[in-house]
C-alpha cells in the first residue's frame, strides 16, 4: 500500500498548481525589485519558454561548442609550419 502513495506522489510533483506558480511569479518579482535599474520596466520579465525537446536543445549546444572549437584551431592548421629542408 505504501508504493501506491509513492507512486501518486510522484505524479504529483509533475504537475504545479496555480498557487505554486503565483508564488514563484511574487519570489521572481520581489528579486527582480531587488536588482532592477530605473531604466528597466517594473514588472520582471517572464521566462522565455522553448518548446523544442530536451534532446533539440542540447544538440544545440553541442554543435554550437564544436563550431566553437573548429574555429579556434582553424587558423592554426592552415598555417604550414617549416619542413627541415627549407
Amino acid at each position: 500500500m505504501d508504493g501506491e502513495d509513492d507512486s501518486n506522489l510522484v505524479i504529483k510533483k509533475r504537475f504545479v498548481s496555480e498557487a505554486e506558480l503565483d508564488e514563484r511569479r511574487k519570489r521572481r518579482q520581489e528579486e527582480w525589485e531587488k536588482v532592477r535599474k530605473p531604466e528597466d520596466p517594473k514588472e520582471c520579465p517572464e521566462e522565455a519558454y522553448d518548446p523544442r525537446s530536451l534532446y533539440e536543445r542540447l544538440q544545440e549546444q553541442k554543435d554550437r561548442k564544436q563550431q566553437e572549437y573548429e574555429e579556434q584551431f582553424k587558423f592554426k592548421n592552415m598555417v604550414r609550419g617549416l619542413d627541415e629542408d627549407e
